[in-house]
């Protein structure tokens, strides 16, 4: 997906949908075109590197929908901790994200925005989100991180936009 959801779409379902494969697509656009030297360079402070915020969003999108909201057992669900260039190849860490991408799909179609987390993965029986909530959740995350990819390509090779 290049652009946003249609401007006429109403279905809340539908709408967090449309913008979390936007900010997706935009997430791997930002990427698109860098060498494995800039993917695993830092531009800023925090050290965090391209492919290591490609990473965490994978793992980010596995701790809030397989792990958190349907309960499912994952090896390292914070995997991503304090590891902003990860050791595996980058071919490997994009079909993780692709990966935890499709199984997000699944799970958001699966379910009504308003179905409660299951208890025993990420939640416990009293602090149980929504998928509406959630999905919001993730969506504020791709937002904010894309934002950062912006800054970081610009500053790389100046591309814009």
């Amino acid at each position: 997906m290049d652009d946003e959801p249609e401007i006429t779409l109403g279905d809340p379902a539908e709408l967090l949908a449309g913008y979390l494969d936007f900010y997706r697509s935009e997430v791997l656009r930002k990427i698109d075109g860098l060498g494995e030297a800039e993917l695993r360079s830092s531009r800023v402070p925090s050290g965090w590197t391209p492919i290591g915020l490609v990473n965490h969003l994978a793992h980010m999108e596995r701790r809030w929908l397989r792990w958190g909201f349907r309960a499912e057992q994952v090896d390292s669900p914070w995997g991503d901790s304090g590891n902003w260039t990860p050791e595996r190849p980058t071919a490997e860490v994009l079909a993780f994200f692709h990966e935890q991408c499709a199984h997000s799909r699944e799970i958001a179609a699966s379910a009504e925005l308003t179905e409660v987390a299951r208890a025993g993965g990420r939640f416990s029986e009293d602090d149980r989100p929504t998928l509406g909530w959630i999905l919001f959740h993730v969506l504020q995350e791709y937002a904010r991180h894309a934002g950062h990819l912006d800054i970081s390509r610009e500053l790389t090779d100046g591309s814009t936009g």
